[in-house]
């Protein structure tokens, strides 16, 4: 089980070492070598996808990161940028579906900004698509044209999806579906943007092939709406990159932080990237006290979706519920009355836990 371990930036080091620890505690075989993407990369070599890194991604069984980015090299040429290297990655590896579960464990239902009765038991799954829509489409720029009488400055993007990248994601979609609740919800923008009534008509098309699987519908700015004031509606939602990107996130702040949620991108043979949903959180890199959870749980998705090891897996998350069972907290989801510890301290929890 060859695994392409990428740090990154910010607390990405320090979150990875836990994950990695938790991972060799495990007594299963695994070959890990680290690379750099990035900020990191940037730093040492002037591209945030550097060759080596390619190299080893694409040669790797998995891929494990921790986070990239950070104001830093907020200055640079878009092209230069960390976020461009994640980009690339995904783009290089064709990892087109973005699995994000938005789970609140039990002794976390104080620590959600919302009344525990809306959020207690939700277990909620994102689709995203990661590789299309308007992150990555054809033309986009910024220049100077002539508007209402003067040069001004204008910027544009392309959103567009072809038929097939709709239907591969919906079939994901579909396909975890039938594992759950069998319960589907697609969100799109149908009534503004034809890209979208495109992929409503696919998802009806391909609706038919999976008949066991109930499947709705819902405009996005309603879907952000109904994530926070009835989230427990849903099931498995699926939708493009943009939607995608801001509707995870949102469902991650249900769970009171998002310091706790994994997520994985897989290709059409489960070869994946696993990574936390949060960012490199710079502001506190270094100090200790970043949450590793998201990344420990990241590497149980690893060894799930990628490496078939469900009882693994499971032994991880099982660790994880144990611990928060027992009281341990980093500062994100610390509340009175638990036992506030480091990036470290939670670590050795987990180990302890395994």
């Amino acid at each position: 089980m060859k695994i392409c371990v990428l740090p990154g930036d910010g607390i990405g080091p320090e979150i990875m070492a836990q994950a990695v620890r938790v991972l060799n505690a495990l007594g299963l075989k695994f070959e890990m070598e680290e690379a750099l993407l990035g900020g990191c990369a940037v730093d040492h070599t002037g591209n945030p996808y550097p060759e080596a890194t390619q190299r080893l991604a694409r040669e790797a069984d998995a891929v494990l990161l921790g986070a990239v980015g950070g104001p830093k090299w907020d200055t640079l040429a878009r092209e230069h940028r960390p976020e461009r290297g994640l980009l690339g990655i995904r783009k290089d590896l064709n990892l087109f579906a973005n699995l994000r579960p938005a789970i609140l464990y039990p002794e976390l239902a104080n620590a959600s900004t919302l009344k525990a009765e809306v959020v207690a038991g939700l277990d909620i799954l994102i689709v995203r698509e990661l590789t299309g829509d308007i992150y990555f489409g054809q033309p986009r720029g910024i220049e100077l044209r002539e508007v209402n009488g003067e040069r001004q400055r204008v910027g544009w993007n392309t959103m567009i999806y072809a038929e097939y990248e709709i239907r591969r994601i919906l079939k994901v979609a579909f396909e975890a579906a039938q594992k759950r609740g069998r319960k589907l919800c697609s969100v799109d923008k149908m009534n503004v943007l034809e890209t979208t009534q495109l992929w409503r008509d696919i998802a009806e098309e391909v609706a038919k092939e999976y008949p066991d699987v109930e499947l709705s519908h819902m405009l996005v700015d309603n879907a952000a709406m109904q994530l926070v004031r009835n989230p427990k509606q849903f099931d498995v939602m699926v939708t493009g990159n943009m939607f995608g990107d801001i509707l995870s996130d949102e469902a991650s702040m249900l769970t009171g932080s998002i310091g706790m949620l994994p997520s994985a991108s897989l290709d059409a043979n489960n070869k994946g990237l696993y990574e936390p949903s949060h960012g490199s959180a710079p502001d506190i890199a270094g100090k200790g006290v970043a949450n590793p959870l998201a990344t420990i749980l990241s590497a149980a998705m690893m060894l799930r979706y990628t490496f078939n090891q469900e009882e693994a897996a499971q032994r991880i998350e099982s660790a994880v519920k144990k611990v928060l069972a027992l009281g341990y907290r980093t500062g994100d989801i610390f509340e009175p009355g638990t036992n506030r510890v480091g990036t470290r301290e939670m670590g050795d929890a987990v180990l302890v836990a395994l």
